[in-house]
């Protein structure tokens, strides 16, 4: 058991080295509260992590009612009981002193207490006067990626048929729906074709825009392990910045911010032009690769080093490498997600797969990562602006279905256009269409971009704003009413991580004071609104987890992510399982598309597909037209420039990302005394050349502004691409004396002040790596005064209209100098 190692100065632990073909070997990673001895614990109690995507097992260890440690489950098949970071002592947050305890509602400007009956009444009459007076469009939900399946499930049947609102969509649009969208362009649904297991057999993993040591820890232990064994793989890294990853590939690209696709098209030309392509598999299980052909013919190396700013050599280099692989995995995120063209790059990875037949085998499949740890989950159930089952909303016979599992007329379940993206129901709420936004698990007055439109639209005393959370978030301190969740360790319910394990969580301890499970608050709304079947029975006919699961699985049945085989008794005291689990797969699904594609023909498949560049929705009739035998789609994309270059006044691209220690908006990590010790506040990094030209220095206080906003974070040096800045975003203002946002006071330090309210055509993802920027010397490390400013431009002015929480505030800037400088990762809000 490795539990002495320290694990901020240590992130990724000991190493236990293992051969290509071989069996990852178990280590098993434990933490307990300082005091405690193991044989002193009273219950290990089965979980897994809330803190990424990865789904690490974990058991949490209870004493006096009290969570006081982890340990790793060596039994599962996703961590073999290693434990991220986070794992290790985010577990901590759940007891903070600052947990919401009771609801809240606003009484003359002010948050007040209140008891559960009187809060719930409010929202469910506000619900009912809406529907009455302006119909189901006036309702909107914005949900998270750390909710449980069961909770998801119930809250898409009482929005899509109790309500009959198309307006409900989860934060994991902002970090996983463009590989949803890649997914079902290419095969004709959702459901990662690939596994963790393939890192033991590949021998080439490509990661692009991908820093995995940062963002799924375990997994590059894993791959930190393969390289210390025999047959280790190489690597190949696309990313602007020098991260861990970078400096482990045999091959580091670091393009211009925006250049995704142009790159892309040049690897996929050398693909072709040096013979590398699968003809058999092919033509046997594609269609599209002439107008591919076509469209890359021309695109060589030197055409895309023209536009990336990468040595045509080096693109050459990572060709011959993809192409003579012989077991190629590729991982995808946020550095292709949340950047411009993001689905058309996502796409351009999967026909590299394609072209080459690396689907289905041991060590060849493609993994379009999720950046949250349940993303996985809001999709299958319809709360990520799909319908759930993977149900496709342009096929009759499909909501029809769909309607037959709920009980109600196809027409109650709104498909006469695709349900609203999160950042369109923003923009309804901001022109008034939206009357009562329900925000649950997330926080978007931090985590959506120009953060000074959001905290305005948030604090419109047209919009009645509802927030379920732990803590008094930024976006809490601008509801109208507060409902205090319980969170991981203190309910019961399942998960799916990234590679489509389903994890059982058991409850652990109890919540704070008065706080319930999500699922708990979502049953008590449903039946507060009465809602019913077309038989008046109850819509919602289940009570608790497990029944909500039973639920879900009737509706899984038959499709894509089918749940039918599993059972809470099945998803205890072993191992996590994949999907699909049915009569025909009782074990679960290793990987997908081992024989064929299997959900691409159009009478069954999720999507038919959008437009590259328009994101206009395929109709029934072209899809037919197109794929008629349900294959694989090869869809060409050609590279546009971005919509927002740097200038004059804004000579950078400004990129945004996490780090290592942190989740989100901080508001569990931040509260954890390790984790946030090893980051304790935002910074600002930039090259050497650029710094040195603008006599800047380490740990100078910069501020950096856009035409949108501005931040001011100390000066991190780095090996960074030139011409590049990049921010952290977790950071927004909780933790500080305004509470809610920036003020006189309180300098702005979210990366989200400075971004670019834009969103990809197809995926609707928005981008977070594309802006303009400048940066301005404010003072100088040593305290001397700061010279002349260095740019001409100036932050535009903050939107007021902001509600005022707290007065009294001091500037704050934490100095950073001799904390952990861990690389950070491009992910998910």
């Amino acid at each position: 058991m490795e539990s002495s190692v320290d694990r901020i100065a240590q992130p990724w632990g000991s190493r236990t080295p293992y051969a290509r073909g071989d069996a990852w070997p178990c280590r098993t990673d434990a933490r307990l509260t300082a005091g405690v001895e193991p044989d002193e614990v009273e219950r290990w109690v089965q979980a897994a992590s809330i803190l990424h995507s990865d789904g690490d097992a974990m058991d949490i260890a209870v004493k006096d009612g009290r969570m006081v440690g982890v340990r790793g489950r060596a039994v599962d098949r996703v961590n073999r009981g290693r434990l991220g970071p986070k794992d290790v002592f985010g577990w901590q947050a759940n007891a903070s002193a600052d947990r919401l305890t009771r609801p809240l509602v606003r009484r003359d400007g002010k948050l007040v207490e209140t008891d559960w009956h009187t809060a719930m009444s409010l929202v469910a009459g506000r619900s009912r006067d809406l529907l009455q007076e302006r119909g189901p469009g006036s309702i909107g939900f914005y949900t998270s990626g750390q909710l449980y399946l069961e909770e998801y499930y119930t809250l898409a049947v009482a929005a899509r048929a109790g309500i009959g609102t198309n307006h409900l969509d989860g934060n994991t649009r902002l970090c996983t729906s463009t590989a949803a969208e890649a997914l079902k362009e290419s095969f004709g649904c959702d459901g990662q074709p690939g596994t963790y297991d393939d890192i033991d057999h590949a021998d080439v993993i490509a990661l692009f825009g991908h820093n995995l040591a940062e963002t799924q820890p375990v997994q590059w232990m894993r791959i930190l392990d393969r390289l210390e064994g025999g047959d280790p793989p190489r690597l190949v890294c696309v990313d602007p910045r020098p991260t861990r990853v970078a400096r482990a590939a045999t091959v580091h690209l670091a393009p211009r911010v925006g250049t995704n696709v142009a790159l892309l098209n040049a690897l996929l030309h050398e693909i072709i032009r040096t013979g590398r392509v699968d003809h058999d598999y092919l033509a046997a299980h594609t269609v599209g690769f002439e107008e591919l052909a076509k469209m890359v013919e021309d695109r060589t190396p030197e055409w895309a080093s023209g536009i990336c700013d990468v040595p045509a050599a080096r693109i050459v280099e990572a060709a011959e490498v993809l192409g003579t692989a012989d077991s190629l995995l590729s991982t995808v995120l946020q550095g292709v997600y949340q950047s411009h063209q993001a689905t058309a790059a996502a796409v351009q990875i999967n026909n590299l797969h394609l072209l080459r037949g690396m689907l289905g085998r041991p060590g060849a499949g493609v993994l379009q990562m999720n950046g949250q740890p349940t993303a996985q989950n809001t999709r299958e159930c319809g709360a990520d602006g799909d319908l759930p089952g993977f149900r496709n909303w342009q096929n009759d016979q499909q909501v029809a279905d769909l309607a037959k599992v709920w009980n109600v007329e196809p027409s109650t379940i709104p498909h006469y256009a695709p349900p609203t993206h999160a950042m369109q129901i923003f923009r309804y709420a901001e022109q008034g269409s939206i009357r009562m936004l329900w925000i649950s698990g997330t926080n978007p007055a931090v985590s959506l971009p120009e953060l000074s439109r959001i905290r305005s639209i948030l604090s419109q005393e047209r919009l009645f704003v509802v927030v379920q959370d732990l803590f008094l978030t930024e976006t809490a301190q601008l509801a109208d009413v507060v409902l205090p969740a319980a969170t991981w360790g203190e309910k019961t319910g399942t998960f799916t991580n990234a590679d489509r394990t389903v994890h059982l969580s058991d409850k652990a301890v109890e919540p704070p004071g008065e706080a319930r499970p999500d699922l708990d608050i979502f049953l008590d709304y449903a039946q507060r609104m009465d809602f019913r079947d077309k038989d008046g029975a109850p819509l919602i006919s289940w009570h608790d987890p497990e029944s909500a699961f039973e639920a879900w699985k009737r509706c899984s049945a038959g499709r894509p992510c089918d749940y039918t085989g599993l059972t809470y008794g099945l998803l205890r005291g072993g191992s996590g399982i994949q999907w699909p689990c049915n009569e025909q797969a009782p074990e679960g699904t290793n990987r997908l598309y081992t024989d064929g594609i299997t959900w691409a023909h159009a009478d069954v498949c999720e999507s038919y597909g959008k437009d590259l560049v328009t994101g206009a929705s395929v109709t029934a009739v072209e899809y037919r037209s197109l794929n008629p035998d349900g294959k694989a789609v090869i869809k060409a994309a050609e590279y546009l420039p971005p919509h927002e270059w740097p200038s004059d006044d804004y000579p950078f691209q400004l990129t945004t990302g996490r780090t290592l220690y942190h989740f989100h908006t901080r508001t569990k990590t931040g509260r954890v005394p390790q984790l946030n010790a090893a980051a304790p506040d935002v910074w600002v990094e930039i090259s050497a050349s650029d710094a040195e030209a603008r006599e800047l220095g380490e740990g100078d206080l910069v501020e950096v502004t856009s035409p949108r906003g501005a931040l001011r974070g100390r000066l991190r040096i780095t090996d960074i691409r030139a011409g590049l800045l990049f921010v952290p975003f977790h950071y927004g203002y909780w933790d500080t004396d305004s509470g809610s946002g920036p003020d006189d006071s309180t300098p702005p330090r979210a990366a989200n002040e400075t971004t670019v309210t834009d969103w990809d055509p197809v995926s609707k993802q928005p981008l977070f790596k594309t802006a303009a920027a400048a940066v301005t010397l404010l003072e100088r490390s040593s305290g001397r005064p700061a010279p002349a400013p260095t740019t001409t431009a100036s932050a535009p002015s903050r939107a007021a209209g902001v509600r005022p929480t707290r007065g009294g505030a001091t500037a704050r800037v934490t100095e950073t100098t001799g904390t952990y400088r861990h690389e950070t990762a491009g992910g998910a809000q």
